[in-house]
């Protein structure tokens, strides 16, 4: 899990994919919604051709991503790399 950048004239934007070891069910979407309150960034998980604000724990679940898949995590917005990297966190952790 390592974060992409991309940095324009008054954005920056990072990106990181994890590989899940555990189905991302209700525990981990309360996760994600607590840590994403806490950036100022915009946000988003994409997972098989879905998009989801992770604020929203119902619509993290609706990503219906499970043990072994694939989720990108993106932010952009000055606190973006921080974001991505305590998002990526709680979905490599599983629980």
């Amino acid at each position: 899990m390592s974060p992409n950048s991309e940095t324009g004239a008054s954005t920056t934007r990072y990106e990181s994919t994890v590989q899940l070891p555990a189905d991302l069910h209700a525990r981990p979407a309360g996760r994600l919604a607590r840590a994403a309150a806490g950036f100022t960034s915009t946000l988003r998980l994409e997972h098989a051709g879905r998009t989801a604000t992770p604020a929203g724990v119902l619509s993290v679940m609706a990503l219906g991503a499970t043990a072994g898949s694939t989720v990108t995590v993106s932010a952009e917005g000055p606190d973006a790399l921080e974001a991505v990297t305590a998002l990526a966190a709680i979905l490599a952790a599983g629980e």
